[in-house]
């Protein structure tokens, strides 16, 4: 904890390196950069609670600027949090120590756009969506659709190693990057290889893609872009249960037939948000497939597509439904029809192989709602993300009256974690699939690893051996002096 003088004194130091005008201490932007948009922080602040705050909120203009701060960081040996848009779920921007606050979006440069080899070179903190229309002027695309995209970062797209809505398709966002500009803890900045495909070493980039600022600061990103399809077909199924839907997902991938969505709600959200959100009202697995490119491909691969739904017993909804998921995609996630307070709710998404994902959902609907009925829990899931091997599933809980006293609420929402979590290590999932581990999920990654944590906390020891690079999330301690 910095006294006055410490304070007044590294105030003047962060002022020289990045101006006055770029430097705060006031409270009330020491408030807004206190939380993200993960429930704990947001009932706090509902329950009159302060979160977290930092120090000092800071805004680099440069590598060379953030370079400056680690140096500073590092004497006084103070905590330092990249910030990217603030749209993370799970506290992973959170100051949970206090110290200096990054906000990258001054870093805003898109430096080049190559149409030759499709590749865009942008800075770290440029706006997703303002990327993506700059691209999209010249008929190119940035493929990764993320809900947040209105004001997530680049940066904040790897940071969690995050996944979009073509994902299916195109990959994650980690999946696109060519290189990367970093400045390490000690505040050496460095580059990464110019193209992600070689035999020379270990491919050390990806350390950073998932480390939300843990073990540096990503400032610059090379993607790759595509260009724009001639077509978008997109279709709606319903199936009698997710059996049968997973089903068809599954030998739609094995059989290679590159859909650029697969997105199946199981029978409850069937029920409830498919019908708000797009006004249908039915029961069974809504599913949502889609195909693009050129024309008379991506006609062959739906055909095919189709061929495996109809032999499973599946209704063709048509392409109206289709489009109009795809129109209102994200409407899911924003009022009146996102997940809001007072309820107490979370995303406990996971990720696991074919032959084990619909044990997943149901050993993890059973767990949670068993558990927690006293509450009278809800769990709703739909599987988003395909991959050759398996699929992502979204699965969520809501307790709509939960205890208002903050302290007994964090323990209640920490609980429901904690069996969701347990069950998903116990039946082959992953503690995630997109949105990262952050705070709320950092005491969770012993577990996940095992024996393996160690070599992931020497390499953190390595880098940032005073521990100033965002305490407290990714399993990783609590910083300097810890």
């Amino acid at each position: 904890m910095l006294n006055d003088f410490q304070g007044d004194m590294l105030w003047s130091e962060i002022e020289e390196v990045v101006g006055q005008k770029n430097v705060s201490t006031l409270a009330a932007d020491r408030l807004v950069y206190s939380t993200d948009w993960s429930w704990i922080p947001q009932m706090w602040l509902d329950r009159g609670i302060q979160p977290p705050a930092a120090d000092f909120v800071v805004h680099p203009g440069s590598a060379q600027e953030i370079s400056a701060i680690l140096k500073i960081a590092n004497s006084y040996r103070i905590p330092v949090v990249p910030w990217g848009g603030g749209s993370g779920t799970q506290g992973g921007a959170i100051p949970t120590y206090g110290g200096i606050l990054l906000d990258l979006k001054r870093l805003n440069d898109i430096i080049e756009i190559n149409e030759d080899s499709l590749y865009v070179t942008a800075q770290a903190g440029v706006n997703g969506s303002q990327l993506e229309w700059a691209l999209n002027e010249k008929n190119l695309t940035l493929p990764h659709y993320p809900a947040s995209a209105n004001c997530a970062t680049l940066g904040g797209y790897l940071a969690p190693r995050g996944s979009g809505t073509i994902s299916t398709k195109y990959g994650k966002a980690e999946d696109l990057v060519m290189s990367m500009e970093v400045v390490l803890p000690d505040s050496t900045i460095i580059r990464t290889p110019p193209v992600p495909s070689h035999a020379a070493g270990p491919d050390f980039m990806r350390l950073f893609l998932g480390s939300e600022g843990t073990l540096g600061v990503i400032t610059e990103v090379t993607m790759q872009i595509e260009r724009l399809p001639e077509v978008r077909l997109l279709r709606a199924m319903l199936f009698k249960d997710i059996t049968t839907g997973l089903e068809a997902g599954r030998r739609m991938m094995v059989q290679r037939l590159n859909p650029l969505v697969i997105r199946m709600y199981d029978p409850s959200s069937t029920g409830s948000l498919v019908k708000e959100v797009l006004g249908y009202e039915l029961q069974g697995a809504y599913m949502i497939i889609g195909f693009d490119g050129w024309e008379e491909i991506a006609l062959a691969q739906e055909k095919r597509a189709l061929a495996i739904c109809k032999e499973l017993g599946a209704q063709d909804l048509g392409r109206e439904a289709g489009e109009r998921w795809w129109n209102h995609r994200y409407d899911f996630y924003y009022p009146p029809w996102g997940l809001h307070l007072p309820y107490l709710y979370g995303t406990v998404e996971t990720i696991s192989v074919f032959d084990k994902i619909e044990q997943l959902y149901h050993a993890k609907k059973e767990a949670l709602e068993k558990t927690f009925e006293d509450w009278d829990l809800s769990y709703i899931g739909h599987f988003s993300h395909w991959f050759p091997w398996g699929a992502s599933l979204y699965d969520r809980f809501i307790v709509k009256d939960p205890p208002q006293d903050p302290h007994e609420a964090l323990k209640l929402h920490n609980r429901i974690w904690a069996v969701a979590v347990r069950t998903s290590l116990k039946n082959g999932g992953m503690l995630n699939e997109h949105h990262g581990i952050g705070l709320k999920l950092s005491r969770f990654m012993r577990a996940q690893y095992g024996p393996a944590w160690q070599l992931l906390e020497t390499i953190k020891h390595a880098i940032d051996p005073h521990g100033i690079m965002n305490p407290g999330k990714v399993g990783f301690g609590r910083g300097p002096g810890d």
